[in-house]
């Protein structure tokens, strides 16, 4: 299984100084930076677009790790792209042709992952695990930050753990340092957290806490 990597996400962050956010992400040791993408369709909030990863891109090395919880994840694979991501995950559960967007995001030179909703099954995502590079198991409902993390999902990440050994499988939702040891001896080995890390008073020690 792959080394395991915290991605921090700016959600639950300080949007008014996402400067100073990413620097202490960085400075924390969280290897990538996450951007949960809404757009009040694919999910009822609506969070922010391509423009605010550009603007952080120049204040940090971090791997940007995009998320794309949209309605149509075509749309957007070139403005996050031009914008300086790194990767690009969508859902099996918008509106496109997963085949394509996988393609769409290898294309533009991007990792590509592709996500379940927690009551979506694993099987879902299979026929597609060969051509992606991470595979996304929300362990929150999609849509809102600082939500309860469903024990439910960890079957599903043990299954596609199991079907792809050398995958990168990240988990999104409700990840503090107890629900990251369920996750990573799942077999989960990138994890998304914001709440637990943004409000640490040492985010380093938060980052450790996960690992």
């Amino acid at each position: 299984m792959p080394d395991t990597i915290v991605s921090a996400s700016i959600l639950n962050a300080d949007l008014s100084d996402l400067r100073s956010t990413a620097r202490k992400a960085a400075a924390g040791g969280a290897e990538w930076l996450h951007f949960d993408v809404m757009d009040g369709e694919f999910v009822e909030n609506i969070t922010f677009g391509s423009s605010v990863l550009r603007a952080v891109r120049p204040y940090t090395d971090a791997f940007l790790d995009v998320h794309l919880m949209v309605m149509h994840p075509q749309r957007q694979i070139d403005l996050f792209a031009d914008a300086g991501a790194e990767n690009i995950t969508f859902h099996i559960e918008s509106d496109c042709d997963p085949a394509e967007v996988i393609g769409m995001i290898h294309k533009r030179g991007l990792k590509a992952g592709i996500s379940v909703k927690p009551k979506t099954p694993a099987s879902a995502i299979m026929p597609y695990l060969g051509m992606v590079d991470m595979a996304l198991v929300m362990t929150v409902e999609p849509g809102y930050g600082g939500q309860g993390f469903i024990t439910d999902t960890l079957p599903k990440i043990r299954e596609l753990r199991r079907a792809a050994p050398e995958l990168h499988i990240e988990v999104d939702g409700g990840i503090n340092p107890d629900t990251s040891k369920l996750v990573r001896e799942a077999g989960a080995n990138v994890l998304v957290a914001g709440t637990f890390l943004f409000r640490a008073d040492d985010m380093g020690e938060a980052v450790r806490r996960l690992r």
